[in-house]
Formats: C-alpha cells, structure tokens, sequence
C-alpha cells in the first residue's frame, strides 16, 4: 500500500473507494434507525385570529 495520493495505484485507490462506501453506507443506516425508532406523532395547532388589539405603550424602557 502506497502512502502517497499521488503516486497510488489503482488497488489503493480501490482500497479508499470500498471504504468510504462502507463509511457512507452506515452513516446513512445508522440515520434511518434512529429516525425510525422513535415515536414522532405530529399534533396540528390552529391559532385562530382574534379582535385586533391596538399597541399604545409598550412598557419596556428605552435605554439610551
């Protein structure tokens, strides 16, 4: 096994490929378990417009 990138040759850069698949392929199984697993229920909740309300003093200080 050659160190170098640069003067590689193929089986090397065989070597690289197959492991990074490997590497990719777990990433992505290991994504799909967790996501999978857990119990995610999505609630909807309508917020409904009321009366408009008109700001005249918002009672926070200014600081300058």
């Amino acid at each position: 096994m050659n160190h170098s990138m640069y003067s590689a040759d193929r089986s090397t850069h065989l070597k690289i490929v197959i492991v990074a698949a490997v590497a990719a392929i777990s990433v992505a199984a290991l994504g799909i378990t967790a996501r999978a697993s857990g119990d995610y229920t999505q609630t909807v909740r309508v917020i409904k417009a009321d009366k408009p309300v008109m700001v005249t003093h918002s009672g926070t200080s200014v600081v300058r």
